[in-house]
């Protein structure tokens, strides 16, 4: 029987990797019991969205500043396929598996998607509770509810996500709570990008507690999973034409229709990640004040259409260990991810930076290799400063971004080394690893900000992979790295501190593997959006 937890740092302990230890995980994969990666609900009214894959977007690097467009069907198809869509199906032999807009760990997707729409023409006579199914590109009606959950005006609506963890715990085992999290993030910043494409605005609720989300989605209702198979409610945001302050969830009611399939026939339970899950429920809360910002500097981006950007991008398999990248287009990067309340996608999240970024630089113009950080939080410089190896130079290595020069030397041996051995982070142009203001967020926030500090990893980790994207370059997110190891090259106090290294990743030039093809994301649909 294993020891109950008692704090989420417990957890987070638990699952940390090493060199020595790796966390517990399945002794092997058993292809037979691999969840099933689309959710469906029998029964349920199942409507196909318009694709519109030749549809006109604003410039990635303009994203801001657009005219609204309608909520309607065709804007909606749209953004749930540029925010949870497929991007293409790849085979080699019998082997076949689709990609989608959300990067997910693994490509096990725990992440779904759902829509609480007013009456809209050819989606629903009356205001409704709806599941996205990217398979078909359509919504499965779950609930006709009585009226909406939120005073909203014209062209808005509520987007809500969930997770499942049992997706990843099949094959990542007690550390797949950790990934379910910061696959929430890539989702939200995939969400927040495609309501930029439609001159749309999304902002997270604050408010509202995990059992007030899951009974407005129906994750409380036995029909709503299969046994071992429980889904559980990540956040909810308000998708509207122009900004709105954060509205009230009164409960509704309704007549809920549909029964969720089973993903896998048998399950192996993994008892600490529901221990971690009861311990970072979030309670209902008052509305918080919008968080300190950081402006973006105007830094020369990418003028091609967002929606060709955002599904071309890929996680790289391999890098080739030559490629480099322009001190240009490093800094653009560097200052997409600061969390300026006015550009995409960090308007779109409502609380404090807490998540800086220490940097691996193999091959950048204009800077010398070596172990560089970026301080997305002033007020955590000077903590981070005193915490951090005190050989450390701390110079300021460029006027655009808060980017500061640590060591110099060459470390792709060491971010090998820190990502699991993993040869991809040493032959990137550079690597990274996301270091959270750990004891802080959750002494100021409560055990629920555990979950926040993965979702803003994603965040970050989204922008990154669409900013190498646009750069001509490739990205990858690397969910394998020894935690404690990353810590002892910070020079960091035993086991991080207050600091946790919570996300790993890469950028360079990716090697593309020949005898995988791909294949058309919707190629099994009518042009309609309806399956063929």
């Amino acid at each position: 029987m294993e020891e109950p937890l008692d704090r989420i740092a417990a957890y987070h302990a638990r699952t940390k990797h090493s060199s020595r230890r790796y966390a517990r995980g399945p002794g092997f994969l058993d292809w037979e019991t691999q969840p099933d990666p689309f959710r469906a609900f029998a029964g349920a009214r199942c409507v196909g969205l318009p694709l519109r894959l030749d549809a006109e977007t604003p410039p990635f690097g303009r994203l801001e500043g657009h005219d609204p467009a309608p909520l309607d069907a065709q804007g909606l198809g749209l953004f749930l396929e540029l925010a949870l869509g497929l991007s293409a199906w790849k085979e080699v032999g019998e082997a076949r598996w689709a990609l989608r807009n959300n990067p997910s760990s693994g490509n096990l997707h725990p992440t779904e998607g759902w829509v609480i729409l007013p009456p809209l023409d050819g989606i629903g006579a009356g205001p409704g509770l709806y599941h996205y199914a990217p398979f078909h590109h359509g919504l499965e009606e779950r609930c006709r509810l009585d009226r909406l959950p939120a005073d909203l005006p014209d062209g808005a609506f509520l987007f809500a996500l969930s997770s499942i963890p049992w997706r990843e715990s099949w094959k990542y085992g007690e550390r797949a709570f950790r990934y379910c999290q910061h696959d929430c993030g890539h989702a939200l910043a995939a969400a927040a990008y495609a309501a930029a494409c439609l001159g749309w605005h999304i902002r997270v609720l604050t408010a509202p507690g995990d059992e007030q989300l899951a009974a407005l989605l129906g994750l409380d209702r036995p029909d709503s999973c299969a046994r071992f198979e429980p889904e559980h409610p990540d956040l909810i945001a308000v998708v509207s034409p122009a900004p709105l302050p954060e509205p009230a969830l009164p409960p509704v009611t309704g007549e809920w229709v549909g029964e969720a399939n089973t993903l896998s026939p048998d399950h192996v339970v993994w008892e600490v990640i529901g221990q971690a899950l009861a311990l970072t429920e979030k309670p209902s809360t008052a509305p918080v004040l919008p968080p300190p910002s950081i402006a973006i500097p105007p830094l020369a981006a990418s003028l091609e259409p967002a929606a060709a950007i955002i599904r071309r991008r890929r996680s790289a398999q391999a890098m080739d260990g030559v490629t480099g990248m322009g001190r240009d287009a490093f800094l653009r990067l560097l200052g997409a991810t600061l969390p300026d309340q006015d550009k995409v996608p960090w308007r779109s999240w409502p609380w404090p930076a807490r998540v800086g970024l220490m940097l691996f630089v193999h091959r950048v113009e204009g800077l010398s290799p070596g172990l560089y950080a970026l301080v997305r939080d002033g007020q955590a410089l000077d903590r981070l400063r005193a915490d951090c190896n005190p050989r450390f130079a701390w110079e300021r290595a460029a006027a655009e971004v808060p980017l500061y020069n640590l060591a110099e030397g060459d470390l792709t041996w060491d971010a090998t080394q820190v990502s699991c051995a993993q040869d991809i982070a040493g032959r990137g142009a550079f690597s990274l690893g996301m270091l959270a203001d750990f004891d802080r967020t959750l002494a100021e926030d409560g055990e629920w900000a555990y979950r926040r500090l993965f979702w803003e990893a994603g965040l970050i980790g989204q922008v990154l992979y669409l900013e190498a994207t646009a750069a001509g370059l490739s990205g990858t997110g690397i969910g394998c790295y020894h935690d404690d190891e990353v810590h002892d090259l910070l020079g960091l106090p035993p086991g991080g501190g207050p600091w946790q290294s919570l996300y790993h990743f890469t950028v360079g030039g990716a090697v593309e593997d020949g005898r995988i093809a791909t294949r058309p994301a919707y190629g099994h649909l009518s042009p309609a959006g309806s399956p063929s």
